[in-house]
């Protein structure tokens, strides 16, 4: 039978990531088992994950780059795949390496594809939450055959996610096929002759417990004082990332107050294949003292087996199922003495090290990668001959989501913060500064960071708090709003509604801040601007701090004085609407103005939390009034209120000028419905408050740019403003940023 032609989705070399090497070897074993030459043939192709940051140059086999975090990749990959030669898809699936909660987008890529999946588990959680049970159970549905890598994962599949048995496939991890050697013959090469080498490899972090592999080598070296431990490898991209380098100082710190800094050799270096089998071959001894029981694969221990290795290990349970039958030596986790006492066991007992070293060795030879590429390609096999599975219902996604570019967001921004105006697409100075515009922006481009991982806008962050916290008065314990171009504040004490509005951008730093510096100076802020609230009259200000102090108590839910604030701006809304809504006008006001959307869905909180929770229902009977009031009766689009001159409780209604902040907060709020409720329609809802943006509106004419990437600050009788003001543009980016975490449904 011909083989049939395979695609890989996964990330890949030379990013470093233990999920992109595993890819790469595999797609060798399964090129070599075809015959074929990796990146020299059509036959093995590779989709990889690709993040904002990423600047790799790949191989000839990767022909699409997948970009991580871009909700609406997933579905082009999906088409290319559809279109492509590739009968097979074989999935590398490892929950943080796709985008979305629980890495749910890779289903979007799934939903769309016409073409049989083997999918590979890297991760199976015997606790899992009921997002990550529901992505992964939808994934092995979907799958023709899933892979385990490890035995014992069958079992799991089957009583926590249902997986049927026999769609279930043992694949063991592969190794490289390299004879078994004498340690001495490379010792040489790294200055170690005449020592005793224990080593350990891979990607350094918190969770590795390689502090308490040095713990125990600082009991054994008076025993054994040529002992030398070699930590090899790069710290893992996503902790450097957060902490830099503090892990690695940590440990070399550690044997440095041991006493044993000249028995502790640290490689700082993501090595080669060639030069880790060298590094693995001169090894006496290789430890793993991993932390987490549930670790179910390990590369580094079945590398180490395969390269005839005497092992010390951890007891999670891929090493309890590698290392049974006298092919290793387990101690207990976070215990250096019980570590040492293995250790001690086969460093003074030869005969007792080679006997094990053998057994590893000879165990491994089934798990050498031709033999594993060979076994995958009989799966590929199957696969292609059954097809997509009948059971399985794939569907189109809907496309013409555009792509979230922050191009015009940037122009608007200089040293100081964001400029609030602009004429055409061109900053306007003399309109200077406002901190509503700076608390938009806080809070649109940290929830963008939440959503997207791109380091890029992180200094966009910075520099929005900064005018923040610049902005906040401590004598009134207010913001001020106001500042001119020259940087001279307008007035001591902003609007309620900006006193709302910055609570808002706050909180939502603190929830989804890049690290805890930012989040200190949002909490901090937080705090000392709180107080203030107590005073607020306007509703919608009521409402920004209701939403506020909600998305706080997501981090603290403990902060006393904050669920006050909440329960008691709670009481005051739904006493307003208590006392001014009627059937026929659910409104806590006698005209509808703007940024109404903020009202209902602080409604929503309030009465989730009021006591008995739920005893009015004015959120969602407010919403449905404002939807059906702002809906065209002919067109079906949305015709949101104008502000010159409102919706007045006797009836008149203005029809221009429409903002975009309305748009904007109409979707936020049936966002909420759908999540609350479930219900379908808010997602229409939701589709039609964005499609206003693009041209589905009184004037059949788009708001956003395409060209400039701004947005136009309003629809007027006359046609569409020209100018793209920074409140309208986070109109439009934080509705966009919405829809992509909906995938546009």
């Amino acid at each position: 039978m011909k083989p049939p032609s395979v695609a890989f989705i996964a990330t890949y070399v030379p990013r470093l990531c233990g999920i992109a090497t595993f890819t790469h070897d595999n797609a060798l074993a399964v090129s070599g088992s075809m015959g074929k030459i990796l990146g020299q043939t059509s036959k093995v192709q590779v989709v990889a994950l690709h993040r904002p940051a990423d600047a790799f140059r790949y191989g000839p086999e990767v022909g699409f780059l997948l970009r991580q975090p871009q909700r609406m990749d997933y579905q082009e990959a999906a088409e290319f795949l559809n279109i492509s030669s590739i009968d097979v898809v074989c999935l590398q699936h490892e929950f943080g390496i796709f985008g979305g909660d629980d890495g749910k987008y890779i289903l979007d890529l799934l939903a769309a594809l016409r073409k049989p999946v083997v999918t590979t588990l890297h991760t199976i959680l015997t606790r899992p939450s009921e997002g990550q049970r529901a992505a992964l159970s939808r994934v092995c549905d979907v799958s023709n055959e899933v892979v385990v890598i490890a035995d014992k994962a069958r079992s799991i599949l089957t009583e926590v996610y249902g997986v049927p048995g026999e769609k279930i496939l043992h694949i063991p991890h592969g190794v490289p096929d390299v004879p078994f050697m004498d340690p001495g013959y490379y010792k040489d090469q790294y200055h170690l002759e005449g020592k005793k080498v224990l080593l350990t490899f891979g990607l350094l972090g918190p969770g590795k417990g390689i502090e308490h592999a040095i713990d125990a080598v600082a009991l054994l070296v008076k025993e054994f004082p040529n002992l030398t431990y070699v930590v090899l490898g790069a710290t893992h991209p996503e902790v450097k990332r957060q902490f830099g380098e503090a892990y690695r100082t940590s440990l070399e710190q550690r044997a440095e107050a041991k006493g044993i800094k000249q028995n502790v050799l640290f490689f700082d270096r993501f090595v080669s294949d060639e030069q880790l089998h060298e590094f693995l071959l001169m090894a006496d001894l290789y430890v793993t003292p991993y932390l987490a029981k549930e670790q179910i694969s390990s590369g580094t221990l079945s590398f180490a087996m395969g390269c005839g290795k005497a092992v010390v290990s951890t007891p999670y349970w891929y090493a309890e199922e590698m290392l049974a039958g006298g092919r290793g030596l387990l101690c207990d986790f976070a215990n250096p003495e019980a570590m040492a006492a293995q250790l001690r066991r086969l460093l003074s007992d030869e005969v007792e090290c080679n006997q094990i070293r053998k057994r590893a060795y000879q165990y491994t030879r089934s798990m050498v990668w031709d033999k594993v590429g060979r076994k995958y390609l009989e799966a590929f096999n199957r696969a292609a001959e059954a097809g997509v599975p009948a059971a399985v219902t794939r569907r189109s996604l809907p496309t013409g989501l555009p792509e979230i570019r922050l191009d015009h967001l940037r122009i608007m921004t200089d040293g100081t913060g964001l400029i609030q105006h602009a004429i055409f697409a061109t900053p306007d100075r003399t309109q200077g500064y406002c901190t509503d515009d700076n608390a938009r922006a806080l809070r649109f481009i940290v929830r963008y960071w939440d959503l997207f991982k791109d380091e890029s806008v992180l200094p966009l962050a910075q520099t929005y708090l900064a005018f923040l916290l610049y902005a906040f008065n401590e004598q009134t314990h207010r913001f001020r709003n106001f500042m001119s171009y020259d940087h001279r504040w307008l007035e001591e004490s902003g609007s309620d509604d900006c006193q709302g509005r910055t609570l808002g951008a706050l909180a939502d730093t603190l929830l989804y801040a890049p690290n805890d510096s930012v989040a200190g100076i949002a909490k901090r802020l937080f705090e000392q601007a709180l107080p203030s609230t107590r005073t607020l009259v306007s509703p919608r200000a009521w409402a920004w701090t209701i939403l506020a102090c909600d998305t706080f108590v997501k981090r603290f839910g403990g902060a006393r004085e904050v669920r006050d604030v909440r329960e008691d701006l709670s009481a005051r809304l739904i006493g307003a609407f208590q006392a001014n809504a009627t059937d026929e006008w659910p409104w806590c006001e006698n005209e509808v103005t703007y940024d109404n959307g903020r009202i209902c869905k602080a409604l929503m909180v309030a009465e989730a939390i009021s006591d008995p929770p739920g005893r009015t229902d004015f959120g969602l009977r407010s919403l449905e009034w404002l939807m059906k009031t702002q809906t065209d009766p002919k067109g079906g689009h949305l015709s949101i209120i104008g502000n010159a001159g409102w919706l007045k409780r006797e009836g008149f209604r203005a029809q221009f000028d429409q903002q975009p902040i309305d748009a904007a907060a109409l979707l936020s709020a049936c966002h909420d419905a759908y999540r609350r409720t479930r219900d379908d329609r808010w997602k229409v809802e939701m589709k039609k408050c964005f499609n206003w943006f693009l041209g589905a509106n009184d004037l059949n004419m788009p708001l956003y740019d395409f060209q400039t990437h701004g947005c136009h600050d309003g629809v007027h009788d006359h046609g569409v403003s020209r100018h793209q003001g920074a409140e309208s543009t986070l109109s439009w980016l934080m509705s966009a940023l919405r829809m992509h975490q909906e995938g546009w449904f």
